[in-house]
Order: C-alpha cells, then structure tokens, then sequence
C-alpha cells in the first residue's frame, strides 16, 4: 500500500467523524419575552454552560444554540432584567423563556404605560415605577410607604385601611376615599363607574408592581385630571412551583398572616393567596381586621394567545378614630373624637365585603395585529355607622374594555396606531339612617343609582428619524348618574334626577428625543377632563348636588431621563404645570358632612425629582449590591381664582399639599443573604384649610429593615426580618381631615414601633 492510500483513508476517517458529530448535534431554538408585557425581547445573551456557546436573541426575542446532547443548562442574561438559568430537553420543541424587569436599571424595563410596551426610556410622558422590591422592603401591611418613595404622589392613611391618594395634588377633592386618580388591576378598571376607588379591599401582597402615570396624561385610560395608576397582580414567576407560608407580628396589635402557593410553565402559571391581618390600633376606636382571598392566572393556550384572569374576594372591617383639634392632638394623641357625636360613643367604623373579578384575552393576529379585550364584574357591600349618621350600600358592577394595536411602516418611519374603547355599568342602592350610638336609627334617605361611565380613545406613535418619537392621542368620555329618590317616589312626581355630563374629546401630544444610549428628553401637553363622583352628587347625608360641575384642565409638562456612569447613577427630572378650572374643593359641614363646590381656577407648577445611585451590582461579591436614591417634590400650587362669600382666597396655598417632600434610602444586600433596608421622609408644613390660618407640622422620620433571605437548600428558602418605623419617635399628623368643622383637622400617626417576621418557601 502507497502513501497516498493511507492518506485517503485517513481523509475519510475524518469526513466519516465529522459527519457523526454533526449528525449528533442538534440546536434548541426558542423566543424571549418580557414577563411582565410579553413583548419580544433583543439583545438576551444565551450562554450554554457545558460548552461555552453564546447566541443572541434578535428583534423578535428568537435565539438558536447548539446543544451537544439530549439536555443542556442554559443561561440567560440581559441588562436590566434578572438573569435566568434553565436546564432544558432537546426533545422539549420550541423554548419560550421570560425574563422579569430588574428593580437596578429601570431605565431599561419595559412598561405598560400608555399601552406602548417600551423601555422607560423611550416612555414619553412622566411615568414612575413602583417594583416589587420597593413593595417588599416595607413590611407590606400597606402600600402607603411604597408608594411615598414615588416623587409627585402622596399617599396617606387617615385609619389603618382607610386610604387617600394624591397626585400632584389631586386629594382636594377627597377627604376621604380615593377619587380622581383611576386605577387599573391588571387590564381592568379597579375604580367604579360612580369615581370611587376602593383600593382598601386589596392587599399590598397581591400587587406585583405598580406604574404611576402622573397628571392628565393617560388618555387611553380616560381624561381625569389627576392620573392613573396601573397595579400588576402578583403572578407566579416562570418555572416557579413553590408553596411560601409568612408571619409579621408587630406594636399595637399587629398581626400579619399569608399563605401563597404558585406555579408557573412554559403554557401557564397560577398563583393562590390568601393574607389575614390584624391590627389593635394606635389611637383609641381604630382597630382593623382584613381578609384577601385572591387567585390570579395565565394560559398561553398557542403562542398568539395569552389569556389573563383574577378573582379576589375581601373581608374588611376598620374602625374610624376621628379627627383631633390642635389642643386635643396636643394633649393626647391617642384618644379618638369624643363628644356628642364621638367615634366611641357613635361605633365609628367601616364594614366592606367584596368580589372582584377580570378575564383578559390577548390575541396575536400577526406580528403586526393584535388586540385585548377583558369583561369584569364586581359586588360590594357596606355597612357604615358614621360619627352623624349610618349608611349601608350595596353596589354590582360589570363592563368591558378592549384596544387593537397595528404596527407598521409609513415609509422610513415606525407606527403604532391603537384604539379602542371601555365602558362600565354601575347599580347602587345607598341608604342612610339615623346613628343611635352604633344602632341603626330612622330612615333617612333610599336612593337607586345607576352610574354609567364609557370612553373611545385612539393613540398613534411614531418613530421618527433621529432618535424622534412622536405621540398623539385623544379620549372621548362620557359619564351619566341616574338617581331614584325612593322615599319621595309615593310623595312627589319629581323623585328621579338624571345628570349628564357632556361628553369631552381629550386630546394628548407628546415628543421624546433620545439624546443618547442612556439619555432622553420628553415634553407633552395634555387636556384634562374630570366630572364629579357619585359620592360628590349624591353626599353621605342624602342630599343632591345639583350645581356641580367638572373639572378641566391642561397640563404643560417636560423632563430629562437616563443614567451615567456606566448606569450606575440614574435620574428621572419633570418639571409641569397645570392649569386647572372648576376645580372642585370639599368643606366640612356642622354634622361633620363633606360638602363639594366648585372655586374657580388653580395654578399647580411643580417639579419632581428621583436620583440613584448604585455602588455596588455585582452577585459574585461579598457585598453583592448598594444603591443610594432620593425623590423630591417641589410643588408651587396657588388657588388662582377663589371667592368664598365676601373672602377673597385667590393666591392663596392649595390645601393639603406640601410645597417640599424628600424620601431618601439606602438598600445593602450581601451574597450570603443579609440585607437592610433604610428609609428616611421629610414633609413641609401642609395648609390645612383654603383661608391656610391653619397648617399642620414638618416632620423628619426614619425607618429600616433588615434581615436575611437566602436558600437553605434546593428546596428550601428563608427570609427573616425585623424593622421599626417611625424610629425617631416624631410626633405627627398623616391623613390630616382638610376643611374640618370645629377644628378638627389632626389625624395623629403612631409613634415609634416595631415589627419582626418570618416567611418560609419550599421549592419543588
């Protein structure tokens, strides 16, 4: 045999290995998606850990690898978004991989605001996120503190449960209650047809996150002036199966237990809660008891489906403390209103039972064509022995909201053009009665409402050259109240009253310039429109208020957003103004009844800042992470024209509002697991009533949480924490009663206290 035969041999040995080893190969094809909005995720790093292969999913999330054998670990990774590592089958078929936002770089999270699914860098409009390591970092028994870190938004308890939400200013009209700001749960509307929120009935721990949208800019969500905040429920994270039972106990009777089971796949997830808390009180009359039932879902039945659902069933009762006078809130800030009508004497407190429930469809027609339509239904009762008298309602809700969504081209530039509409129909019979210490008395009122509320709105954004994005949008609303004046029905002919309230197009335009990778620039200027609630036709006493009318304005907006440093300092800076008419404002009457008129004009020009820095983001490393961030809010908000009888008020303070807040933390995490979490509050002295002879006191508090949160062992995890609010023992009022008859305007918050908890996971 030559040289040559054995050369030849060897060739085909080789060509012969070759083809084996490719023959043995094969490849694991699949999609990335974010799994908060489902959008496609580009630019996810997928490394094979056995081998070292690196793929790159593209503008579609896709990715292909190549894998060695029939299983392969692989690892996913993306710049503001939490890493992943799934070992996968070859024999699965197509992967479909979420990867979840990262509370360090928000800058790169995809939102959902304004239904246009970007990062919020290319967001146009003033839009905050509140994650759910904010929400956690609290000890979750309300969503108050979570909230505050936000700039431009005041959230306040005036009773444990009891809730008040201010965005830039908007509480003037609520003194009690959530109005004027609409909230969503997921895709469907958790704020009635009738204007009233009760946000009370669910619990901190039934919200994954929340997105703010601050002024009247969110006109596919309607033309309120106040804004609208977006709350996700809480869903089983993908390749979850875990079972996670907690305990919080705490000073004055705090008592916190919850029980969560969860599970989430490749075609669906689930996640069952269910939290009772409990709560002694502070103040004297000011206990409080809640159960929360919820259970949330999503079957992705192909991959152009998604359908979303929720059912949360609660149980609420909390007692109503009063408001104090500046002598009493001196004196003894524990003791509740007292008097002829005092809340012990009286049995002041809230009775709320209610089912919420939301079913989302999510159709994908195309890449290009997609539509959500979502049907919701609600039930609620309430049982109410106030300080003046004694109300019991009962309400049932149902509506229907659904939007499409086109994607295209128009010659060398990117739309987005989406419509669609929303509708709700409320019935609600409201009684009230006389309050004989606790006991229900005569008849007072008998009232059927019904409250119809619907919207159109229409969005198209552009992509333009140069880094451009352009916004328009527009909502048409329209709101009705029928009311049936059941005990003049046998007495009069005129007992029905119908108020209409002239429909309002809305319009909303915006443009955004990203300056940089990590640089962009926004300016808007959108219309508001906000008619009164039915609690502000109809008030607690049973009497009509037929002069009412709604508030409009427009709001003038710009701001700066991005990070530096590598990301590690980020910042969000808007600065607004918002010219309000009609607006409308709440007094106090002699039987402690609130009362609404329209004033005139407000001017509210502000500025809201939210700066981090993070010093250390590194998982390999003893200390594993430190961030410092602050928000601050400086409002300029001015009553412009104001006459109340012989009284000029115009250029006075808007009430209620601090012209300075500052919320500034500290949040340390270690690789073993320990953690702390610091949170200090400053609030400027706040006008207390529309003369402003009355303010209440600055105040400067500290809290913190540590603890530590790691796995025991692959089926096992632990977070153990203790934390005290209020560390610096301040005395002050929180959830003050504006407008209050006989001075009555302190709400004292609790002094320093304490709380510790354990919660215990096990992992399948």
């Amino acid at each position: 045999m030559n040289r040559s035969f054995y050369l030849k041999a060897l060739a085909s040995l080789v060509l012969l290995l070759i083809q084996y080893n490719l023959s043995a190969q094969t490849y694991i094809t699949g999609q990335v998606l974010d799994g908060r909005s489902r959008q496609a995720l580009e630019g996810v790093t997928v490394t094979a850990s056995a081998t070292g292969n690196q793929a790159t999913s593209d503008a579609q999330g896709r990715f292909s690898i190549q894998s060695p054998g029939t299983s392969l670990s692989l690892y996913f990774s993306r710049l503001g978004y939490t890493s992943r590592n799934i070992t996968v089958d070859v024999a699965t078929g197509e992967l479909q991989v979420l990867l979840q936002p990262a509370a360090t770089n928000l800058s790169e999270v995809v939102v959902t605001g304004y239904e246009t699914n970007r990062p919020l860098l290319e967001t146009v409009g003033a839009l905050s996120v509140v994650t759910s390591e904010v929400i956690r970092r609290f000890d979750e028994s309300s969503l108050v503190r979570a909230v505050n870190t936000v700039p431009g938004v005041r959230m306040e308890e005036r009773a444990p449960a009891s809730y008040r939400i201010s965005i830039r200013g908007s509480s003037l009209r609520a003194p009690y209650g959530i109005r004027n700001v609409k909230v969503y749960f997921g895709d469907v509307p958790l704020t009635e047809a009738s204007g009233v929120t009760t946000l009370n009935l669910i619990d901190a721990g039934n919200i994954g996150n929340i997105e703010v949208l601050k002024g009247p800019a969110g006109s596919v969500y309607g033309a309120g002036t106040g804004g609208t905040l977006l709350l996700e429920p809480k869903r089983a994270a993908p390749g979850e199966h875990q079972l996670e039972v907690g305990s919080t106990i705490g000073s004055f009777g705090f008592n916190r237990y919850n029980v969560t089971a969860s599970t989430g796949g490749a075609k669906a997830n689930a996640l069952i809660q269910y939290t009772r808390q409990e709560y002694g009180g502070f103040r004297d009359q000011s206990a409080m008891e809640r159960d929360v039932f919820m259970l949330s879902s999503e079957f992705y039945p192909t991959t152009k489906q998604t359908i979303s659902a929720y059912f949360v069933y609660s149980d609420l009762f909390y007692q109503l403390p009063g408001g104090l006078t500046r002598e009493q809130y001196d004196e003894n800030p524990r003791q509740a209103r007292g008097g002829t009508f005092g809340s012990v004497l009286q049995n002041a407190s809230m009775n709320l039972g209610g089912v919420n429930a939301g079913l989302s469809h999510e159709y994908r027609f195309s890449n290009n064509w997609r539509n959500t339509t979502s049907v919701f239904g609600l039930f609620r009762s309430q049982d109410h022995p106030f300080n003046t008298d004694y109300e019991r309602n009962a309400n049932q809700e149902y509506g229907a909201r659904s939007r499409f969504a086109y994607d295209t081209r128009l010659g060398g530039t990117e739309a987005t053009f989406t419509v669609g509409g929303e509708y709700q129909r409320g019935f609600q019979v409201a009684r009230t009665y006389d309050n004989n210490q606790g006991a229900l008395g005569a008849i007072r009122s008998d009232d059927e409402v019904v409250a119809k509320t619907g919207l159109l709105f229409a969005q198209g954004e552009f992509k333009l050259p140069g880094n451009w994005i352009a916004t328009a949008a527009l909502s048409f609303n329209d709101t009705r109240y029928e009311i049936d004046r059941l005990l003049l029905a046998a007495t009069e002919d005129d007992y029905q009253y119908v108020r209409n309230f002239d429909a309002i197009i809305s319009p909303r335009v915006a443009l955004l310039k990203r300056l940089t990778d990590q640089i962009s620039v926004h300016a808007s200027v959108s219309s508001g429109y906000s008619p009164p609630t039915e609690e502000e036709i109809l008030t607690s006493n049973g009497e009509l208020n037929e002069a009412l009318e709604a508030e409009k304005g427009i709001n003038y907006e710009a701001g700066i957003r991005g990070s530096v440093f590598n990301g590690r300092l980020s910042f969000d800076l808007v600065g607004f103004s918002f010219r309000l008419n009609e607006t409308i404002v709440s007094r106090q009457d002699v039987s402690s009844v609130a009362v609404f008129r329209n004033v005139g004009s407000t001017l509210q020009n502000g500025l809201e800042a939210n700066v981090a820095y993070t010093a250390v983001d590194d998982e390999t490393r003893g200390l594993s992470f430190l961030q410092l961030w602050t928000s601050y809010t400086y409002n300029h908000f001015r009553f412009r024209s104001y006459q109340q009888g012989e009284t000029d008020l115009s250029g006075n303070k808007l009430t209620g509002v601090a012209p300075h807040t500052v919320v500034s933390g500290l949040d340390m995490k270690t690789r073993p697991g320990f953690y702390l979490n610091l949170t200090t509050s400053y609030s400027d002295v706040i006008p207390l009533n529309d003369e402003n002879t009355v303010f209440s006191d600055a105040y400067f508090i500290v809290g913190s949480r540590a603890g530590i949160r790691r796995d025991l062992s692959q089926h096992f995890g632990i977070d153990l924490f203790a934390g005290v609010d209020n560390a610096t023992d301040k005395k002050y009022s929180l959830g003050n009663d504006l407008n209050a008859f006989g001075g009555r305007f302190f709400q004292p918050a609790p002094p320093r206290n304490y709380y510790g908890g354990l919660s215990l996971k096990y992992k399948l």
